[in-house]
């Protein structure tokens, strides 16, 4: 599975992972990477918290070498504001810079920002003007279909985008008005994908590895973007490679699941404290055993736990019933 240039950069493979708010910290970044992502994308991150300063703002865009690639989305609704963010995150690190044209969150749209950036081409294309012309790294852009379900405002955004000089453009197949629910539509990524000569992402729906594979082959898209799919599951991005090289995607066995739990574990513990990390990892082991068998009595016995050593007992005793149960994944 052949990679893509954004820009100057160029990708070793096509499946990259999405920005997930709440859940894309380094340490999940980091993961991601180890199991395939060619490319990871920092949590939503405030324009205006970025030049207001604000400690909590900047975390999000911590990085450490060993994420490289690490693209980093901005969001607002000023044009100066934006271009002053676009200045400090690639001087904090960024290797790409993302503009978030798409969030439903109705505390981002009621400021004019993310997904109701599309009802406004105009203030559209001054923010990309803007950011892109003090923007040395590769500039992305990610979408929505339209405002509603039945509108296409995407078509029309995403040639701005690219006579603004964006480097690539990602499209996710929901409106802004459908939120998570519903499904995608690919037909509109595959229209954008027509429309422009610079690469498109798509994104939207990619639960199992061989959605990815039908994406690329409905929609003609350079890439695949993943988000949700890989909470629990960063096995997903080397899936799809593999798929795309047409081999096997090999599901985890148990010895690896609990692995990359405890990797995953020790990132977050060294990042931000144990006491922490262990009540992140609560939330966390909800996905990394959902569908596993006995799960759902595991979880119910973890939600009071509060300090380290108890919830990794838990676990431990967890898959070792699994393991004597003979139940390989």
């Amino acid at each position: 599975m052949k990679g893509f240039r954004l820009g100057s950069l160029l990708l070793e493979s096509c499946v990259v992972m999405a920005p997930l708010a709440g859940i894309s910290d380094l340490a999940f970044r980091i993961l991601a990477r180890r199991h395939g992502a060619a490319m990871v994308t920092s949590e939503m991150v405030s324009a205006h918290g970025l030049i207001q300063g604000q400690k909590k703002t900047f975390s999000y865009m911590r990085t450490l070498d060993e994420e490289a690639p690490l693209a980093v989305q901005i969001f607002g609704a000023d044009p100066a504001v934006m271009e002053e963010a676009a200045r400090i995150a690639v001087g904090s690190g960024a290797a790409v810079l993302d503009i978030n044209a798409g969030c439903p969150v109705r505390k981002v749209v009621k400021t004019g920002a993310g997904g109701a950036l599309l009802k406004e081409p105009a203030l559209f294309e001054r923010i990309l003007a803007r950011v892109r012309r003090c923007c040395p790294v590769p500039l992305t852009v990610k979408m929505r279909t339209g405002w509603s379900h039945r509108s296409r405002e995407v078509l029309d955004l995403a040639r701005i985008a690219e006579g603004c000089g964006v480097d690539a453009v990602t499209v996710h197949g929901r409106s802004v008005s459908q939120g998570f629910c519903g499904n995608a539509d690919w037909d509109v990524i595959g229209e954008v994908k027509a429309r422009l000569h610079i690469p498109v992402i798509g994104n939207g729906d990619i639960t199992e590895p061989i959605h990815a594979i039908a994406m690329m082959e409905k929609t003609g898209c350079d890439g695949v973007m993943i988000g949700r799919a890989a909470i629990g599951n960063p096995w997903i991005f080397g899936q799809v490679r593999a798929l795309g090289a047409g081999l096997a995607a090999t599901a985890p066995g148990l010895d690896e699941r609990r692995e990359a739990i405890l990797t995953h574990f020790e990132l977050l513990s060294k990042l931000e404290g144990g006491t922490r990390a262990a009540r992140r990892m609560r939330g966390l082991l909800l996905w990394y055993t959902k569908s596993l068998p006995f799960s759902s009595r595991f979880r119910g016995a973890i939600t009071s736990i509060t300090d380290t050593s108890s919830l990794m007992d838990a676990l431990d005793l967890f898959l070792d019933k699994l393991t004597a149960a003979g139940a390989a994944h």
